[in-house]
Formats: structure tokens, sequence, C-alpha cells
């Protein structure tokens, strides 16, 4: 597929999240089911396109004067994705699985709409009504903050010292350029994957494999690391989910 088909795919899955209000995943996964030409990499792409649009839905809406699926898609991927209104219509006239061209309207608004003059939740992407809290948790920053919270976010690992350290980590994975997480001792983090592209598979990866790591944000390691756990002592995790906090305290 091209860029054009992948535009109408999340156009598709937009209308519906719209119409059935239903999980995202599930109404990717129900896509794919019914559009088995799409390859792997179609469906992550297209998955990056809604997912990013959900992101950045109150901006877009606001910078492209609607907030219908067809404005949702132009306006993250001419806007956030920096295609522009010029890249966009190239990718439009070139794909007859593409949306309907670009009105000059909408170029205008791709190319030339500044977030400077939105209301600060629109800059934000949050709901107008979560305004108090994220001023009363962040003060003055609340905005930088949720800006920040509605990018995509990194791959996280951690280290399992039972069988490998960072450095032996970070050195398989040196062609995903991972680096070493900011507070916790035993996490690795690879950057978000930017536009089309997606995380590396690294449950592939041989040192997965052999148990060198795990995918755990860091968050959740900070949380293992400050209970403070001690060899010889038996911990009961009465709110345990998949197990990842568990493991990292066996560890």
């Amino acid at each position: 597929m091209k860029l054009g088909g992948r535009l109408s795919a999340a156009i598709d899955v937009l209308a519906d999240l719209d119409a059935r209000h239903r999980p995202v995943a599930e109404a990717l996964k129900d896509w794919g089911l019914s559009h088995r030409f799409a390859g792997a990499k179609d469906r992550a792409a297209i998955g990056n396109i809604v997912y990013d649009a959900l992101r950045w839905r109150l901006s877009s809406a606001w910078a492209m004067g609607a907030e219908s699926p067809r404005a949702l898609v132009l306006g993250t991927v001419g806007r956030r994705w920096g295609i522009g209104g010029a890249g966009l219509s190239q990718a439009l006239a070139d794909d007859p699985h593409a949306p309907e061209a670009l009105t000059a309207a909408e170029t205008a608004l791709i190319d030339l709409t500044d977030l400077a003059a939105a209301p600060p939740h629109v800059r934000a992407d949050i709901p107008e009504w979560l305004v108090p809290r994220f001023e009363r948790a962040f003060g003055p920053d609340w905005v930088a903050e949720a800006e920040a919270l509605a990018l995509r976010p990194p791959l996280d690992l951690r280290v399992n010292r039972l069988k490998a350290d960072r450095a032996k980590v970070l050195k398989a994975l040196a062609r995903f350029n991972p680096a070493e997480t900011a507070c916790s001792p035993d996490g690795v983090r690879i950057a978000p994957a930017e536009g089309e592209a997606r995380h590396p598979n690294v449950q592939v990866e041989p040192g997965f494999q052999q148990g060198w790591f795990e995918i755990q944000d860091e968050g959740s390691q900070l949380a293992a690391l400050m209970v403070g756990a001690k060899p010889g002592e038996q911990v009961l995790d009465l709110c345990a989910g998949g197990g990842g906090k568990a493991l990292a305290l066996a560890a």
C-alpha cells in the first residue's frame, strides 16, 4: 500500500470508532482481517496514523477547522508528521486508493495554521475539564507537560540481572540506538519511532529469547525497586497483573 491507501484506511478506522465506540485495537484488528492484502508494515503504519490522530485530536481538529476522520488524518500526517500540503497532495494524486484530493482550504490549513493562537487545552490536547487538575499537578508548565504526555511513548526494557547486565544488553541491541534510562539502574530505552515507522520487535532478538531483558516501563521498574526486596525474603504482590514487577522483584 502507498501512503494514500493508508490514509484512506485510517479514515475508515476512525469513522468506525466514532460510530461504534469500541477499543482502537479491536477496530484495527477487524480492519486487518477484512483487508487481507495489507501487509504487516501497512497495518503498522495505519495504526500509527490512527493512534497519532487520537493523541492529537483536539489540536488537529482546531487546526483543520473540523473534527471529521478526514480532517484528523490530514492534520496529523500533514502537520504533525511534517509532510505538508504539497506532499500530501502528491501522495493522494499518485494513489487510486487515496482519499479525495485536498481542497485549497485544506492545503492552506495544513501549511499555515499556527497553534500558538489556540486555547491552552487545545495545545495540550486534553479535555478542558482536566485543565484545573493539570494546573494543580504541574503548575505553570502544565501545557508543556501535557504536550509531552501526548507524544508517542518510547520502548522501555528491564535488564534481568540474573542473566545479563545493562552494558551487555545495550551492546546486543546497538543497531536500535538504545540508551540508559534516566532513573532505573536496570532500564534500557529505545526512542519512539516517527511517522509510519514502528518500534523494533525486540521479542525476536536472541537476548530476549535467552532472558536477558523484559519489556517494562521505567515507572514499573522503579516501583519494584522501591519495595526494597532482599534475597531470601518472600514477597506477595496483591495487585499483580502480567507479573512484570513480580519478575523484577524476583531478580
